[in-house]
């Protein structure tokens, strides 16, 4: 199984990163290359980097299944500020380079939203976005499936379609997250028909991350909330199938759940979980207990 988590991108930068995801278990890990709601960005330590891939190297963590994901202040869909979309487009393209330097393959990028925009509109503003930033020698965009909420793009496998068709490089890819899936509105626990659906539209072969999440929220509720595995309406059983599927056995699954008590990571006990398949329902305590000793 590769099965990682978000990790954090601080002083140590890749290297870092790198130490928290084996100190959870994980053969596979996400990150951010600074906060996810601003534009700071540190300068990239080329030292560390090597040293987080030389540590990577002897744990069995190949680049391919560490994924970058773009901050969410980045918005494509909507162009009636010309100058801010043009700076989100010009700090997504600083991303990529960043990537590059990075050696990551893959960065997760929000479809964005269209505010107050006809949707077919920001979803051609999405394309005229991505026709100007990828580069076929630089890292893959990944579309991620998004919930629906407001007036955010991509909710749909046919929206999802209809970007990748209006984009002339073919490098770009898709991102599925269960919980964005389930509140907007598909039901996963059959996950082999919904794998089929994704087949026929887009392709299987374009999915190259999936964010492992529970969700907080009832099936089509277009709220985005997520929820540690096998605490929401999605539940283990269907994760656990999710995770263990063998049409995307090389594909990386990223926990994004929540942190107990905004305080302690879970990804540690939810990683142990899905590899036994063994449901932990006293998750909460047992994340607590743990972290305890570190106090």
């Amino acid at each position: 199984m590769i099965i990682g988590c978000h990790v954090n991108f601080t002083n140590e930068q890749l290297l870092g990163s790198t130490k928290q995801a084996l100190s959870y278990g994980a053969n596979a890990f996400m990150f951010y290359t600074g906060a996810p709601q601003n534009t700071i960005r540190k300068n990239l330590d080329s030292v560390l980097t090597e040293e987080a891939k030389t540590l990577m190297k002897e744990n069995g963590i190949l680049l391919e299944n560490v994924i970058c994901h773009a901050p969410y202040i980045i918005n494509l869909a909507n162009n009636i500020d010309i100058e801010k979309w043009q700076f989100s487009i010009n700090f997504l393209k600083q991303e990529l380079e960043r990537c590059k330097a990075l050696g990551i393959f893959y960065i997760v990028v929000h479809p964005g939203s269209a505010v107050s925009l006809d949707r077919d509109v920001a979803l051609k503003n999405i394309i005229d976005a991505l026709n100007s930033i990828i580069k076929e020698d630089g890292p893959m965009i990944l579309l991620e499936t998004m919930a629906g909420k407001g007036s955010e793009c991509g909710c749909t496998l046919e929206e999802i379609k209809s970007i990748l068709d209006g984009v002339s490089s073919k490098n770009i890819g898709v991102c599925i997250d269960t919980c964005h899936l389930n509140d907007a509105g598909y039901d996963i626990k059959d996950f082999d028909l919904f794998l089929e659906k994704i087949d026929t539209l887009i392709g299987l072969e374009r999915v190259h991350c999936v964010h492992l999440n529970d969700s907080k929220n009832p099936l089509g509720s277009h709220k985005d909330r997520h929820e540690n595995l096998g605490l929401g309406t999605i539940g283990f059983d269907t994760l656990y199938k999710v995770a263990t599927n063998e049409k995307l056995k090389d594909v990386p699954k990223i926990l994004e759940t929540p942190y107990i008590e905004k305080e302690y990571p879970p990804y540690k006990q939810e990683i142990d979980s899905l590899k036994s398949g063994i449901f932990k329902p006293n998750l909460i305590e047992e994340v607590k207990e743990y972290y305890k000793k570190f106090l």
